[in-house]
Order: structure tokens, then C-alpha cells, then sequence
């Protein structure tokens, strides 16, 4: 597969007639390998295993209703008390992050409200804090710890 700016991890591969799927550990079962798939669960293990995200407030393919379409957010985080604190759109490795991009995440976090959104193709990852109480955004140097991420919602709430 491509190679990613994410630590390797022991990913379990199967095939399945002429599929390749690849284990998803939160979802508990293999799911098509796909180039943006390859990029979710290298991400996701990134969160958990170095960021300390924990891996039972993580849930993907999370579904959400937009005017009359259904759609389905690539990752969301809750707190500890189950309300959703990080939105995750993931993209293959050769598409470029984007406004469109952005654009798309946007539009999920019109019905989530969340304070973090982060962006991957598994090359380049954009974090951007969303502050309601001013009605701004910023983009964050570098993708927070859980215990930071907690740290600056307590803050700013």
C-alpha cells in the first residue's frame, strides 16, 4: 500500500474472493481497503496509540442527516460524556487537502458542533479549533492530545 506520514502499525489485512479488506478495530470487523480506508485506520491508531484518544469514544462511518440526505462522517470523537468534541474527514493519499475539503467538514459540523476539526490524506493533516463563543476558527500547529483537547474546551467553555 502507500506509504503515509503516520507511524506504521499491525494492521490485519484479509482478501475476500478478490477484495482486499483491512481490519477496523473500532468498528470490530473488515471493511473494504480503500485508498482513503488505508488513511482512516493508520489515522485512527495515530489518536490512539500516540495521541491518547480513547478508542470507545471513536466511532466511524458515523451517519448524519444533511436538509434530506443521508451522509456519513469518516470519524467522530465524544467526551467522556458522549458529546461529540472531533470531526475527521479523510481523503485518499493522492487527493490534495483542499476548501473543498474544508468545505465538506464544514457542512458535518453544521449538524455536530464541534470544537476540533482535522483533516488527512495520510501525507498532510490540518487541525482547526473552532471557537463559538467568538465565532472564529484557527488552525493548530499540530493535532492535540486527548488531554489537551479536554484541557482547551474547559477552557474556552
Amino acid at each position: 500500500m502507500i506509504q503515509l506520514n503516520l507511524p506504521p502499525y499491525a494492521h490485519r489485512i484479509s482478501q475476500e474472493n478478490d477484495r482486499m479488506l483491512i481490519y477496523d478495530d473500532i468498528r470490530r470487523r473488515y471493511v473494504a481497503l480503500t485508498p482513503e480506508e488505508w488513511v482512516r485506520q493508520h489515522f485512527v491508531h495515530y489518536l490512539t496509540e500516540e495521541l491518547g484518544y480513547p478508542a470507545t469514544l471513536i466511532r466511524n462511518e458515523a451517519q448524519l442527516q444533511i436538509d434530506r440526505c443521508t451522509k456519513r462522517c469518516d470519524t467522530v470523537i465524544y467526551d467522556t460524556q458522549l458529546r461529540p468534541i472531533v470531526l475527521c474527514e479523510y481523503k485518499a493519499p493522492s487527493v490534495s487537502l483542499s476548501q473543498k475539503t474544508m468545505d465538506q467538514i464544514l457542512r458535518y459540523n453544521y449538524i455536530f458542533r464541534v470544537p476540533l476539526l482535522l483533516l488527512s490524506n495520510g501525507v498532510q493533516h490540518t487541525a482547526c479549533f473552532v471557537d463559538y463563543t467568538q465565532n472564529s476558527y484557527r488552525f493548530l500547529p499540530e493535532i492535540p492530545t486527548f488531554k489537551e483537547l479536554t484541557t482547551i474546551i474547559h477552557t474556552n467553555n
